[in-house]
């Protein structure tokens, strides 16, 4: 039996830095590649770093690891992770853990997780979120799977995670089966909205005040000092303040406006759909997302369509600068919420029993959504663990309820000018609906009623009734 204590397959960007993580971290590391060529060149390039054992083969590989082995799966979600899985079963022992750290479905986690827990193999499905940097440095890591798993990979997981400022590490048991993979899912839906908000904001900056998109990056600086210090905010400033070196425009400027996308947003929308939760700022900055993409229509509308809009009328430069500021936070408090809700339905569907304050804790450092507020988020869950929503704890209420003026001045503003803000438009609509004492929801049954004997209930009396529509009209409980 071979002396590794990890090993990794998979050696494009994120597992070659992985794998570096962990030797740095003094852990003998076995390195595979299904192309040799990548593995030796790690070795080559890094080998300084720590202990590595280079294997041409899989047979090598598992020989290189000592029992129980812990595997870390890095190739495309899908087909090829099954691949690797399936040619890595028979060279294993009962009580060996792969460790699957792609960007993986959940529903193919708990099927994979289900499917070797009969074999006797632990198998975990872990997001790990930083992109690159993170993963060489320190991400934040989300793994699920058997609690029994986590005893022999937590440590291991823990001491190259991330670590917040008090020096808890961003690493967490998050969960049975799919779950360490569902939430990093919703962190990346989260990712979304939070981007298209940033978008949003410079848009109406840049529309409202003319301004040149330096101009815009600076004020992003001042911003990333107070409340919304993040990463977003920071690398935003950073994009917003360089220049294009060969037309010496700004960068911004020469991007071809259509943002990519590889699938995690609308993840997080179909299984929100699936469980019933509002995730309305993650959606519309995933349809966003979509809309910068439909070039055809794009083109076709700017020959057909009227604006008919407003020139923007700002009375005050650094009060408009705050406004925009403030529907920023506020929308952004919304995307978390809305997110948070999503995990505890998941949670409740799937007998996971997530603990929702510890998912904050984990993204304070290392992911991409790190952000000062996380800290007040998980405050937030270890004041109520059962709190409702985010936007109902004491502070998040009189944080967002102080801005709720500007908010509401922003998005009209926005209309009336003919700028788009669907995700600033559809968190303040989701915001307003919480805190309405009635919704439309009621004329919605009548009309369900109407036409398919759907049925209604009453605000004063128990029971399910239904009118009858095309005879005498009288009610009857059904």
């Amino acid at each position: 039996m071979g002396q590794a204590q990890i090993g990794v397959t998979g050696l494009a960007v994120m597992g070659r830095n992985l794998a570096r993580n962990f030797a740095r971290h003094g852990y003998t590391v076995a390195v595979h590649n299904r192309s040799p060529e990548r593995m030796r060149s790690l070795i080559e390039e890094h080998g300084s770093e720590g202990d590595f054992i280079g294997c041409d083969s899989l047979e090598d590989f598992v020989g290189a690891l000592a029992s129980p082995r812990t595997i870390v799966v890095m190739v495309k979600a899908g087909g090829p992770t099954d691949a690797v899985i399936d040619s890595l079963i028979p060279l294993l022992d009962k009580g060996d853990i792969i460790v699957d750290a792609g960007n993986a479905h959940y529903e193919d986690t708990r099927r994979r997780e289900a499917a070797l827990r009969d074999l006797g193999l632990h198998f975990v499905g872990s997001g790990v979120s930083g992109g690159e940097e993170g993963a060489l440095n320190g991400p934040s890591i989300m793994p699920g799977g058997p609690a029994e798993s986590y005893a022999t990979l937590g440590p291991i997981l823990e001491d190259i995670a991330a670590k917040a400022e008090d020096g808890t590490p961003c690493c967490v048991h998050v969960g049975p089966d799919g779950a360490g993979h569902f939430v990093k899912m919703v962190h990346n839906g989260i990712e979304y909205a939070d981007m298209q908000l940033i978008g949003e904001a410079f848009h109406m900056l840049r529309a409202g005040l003319r301004l040149e998109p330096a101009e815009i990056a600076e004020i992003f600086r001042e911003w990333n000092e107070g409340d919304l210090e993040s990463f977003l905010i920071e690398i935003t400033s950073e994009v917003l303040a360089h220049k294009d070196p060969r037309t010496g425009k700004p960068l911004v400027d020469v991007i071809v406006d259509e943002a990519g996308q590889k699938g995690t947003g609308r993840w997080t929308v179909q299984s929100a759909l699936d469980l019933g939760v509002p995730v309305t700022g993650i959606a519309e900055a995933t349809f966003a997302r979509a809309i910068s993409s439909s070039v055809p229509q794009r083109e076709a509308a700017r020959e057909a369509l009227s604006g008919n809009a407003n020139d923007f009328h700002i009375g005050n430069r650094e009060g408009f600068i705050e406004d925009v500021r403030l529907a920023l936070y506020a929308s952004k408090v919304v995307a978390y919420a809305q997110g948070f809700d999503q995990i505890r339905a998941a949670s409740e569907e799937f007998g996971w029993d997530i603990t929702l304050g510890d998912m904050a804790k984990i993204w304070r450092e290392g992911c991409i959504i790190r952000a000062r507020f996380l800290d007040r988020i998980t405050e937030a869950f270890e004041r109520n663990p059962s709190l409702p929503s985010l936007l109902v704890d004491p502070y998040f209420a009189d944080e967002v309820s102080s801005g709720v003026s500007a908010w509401r001045r922003v998005v009209s503003q926005a209309a009336l000018a003919g700028v788009p803000v669907p995700a600033f438009g559809s968190s303040l609509s989701y915001y307003d609906a919480l805190r309405a004492e009635r919704l439309p929801a009621a004329l919605i049954q009548g009309q369900r009623d109407f036409f398919g004997a759907h049925t209604y209930q009453r605000v004063d009396v128990e029971g399910t009734f239904h009118t009858d529509w095309s005879g005498a009209r009288t009610e009857s409980e059904a």
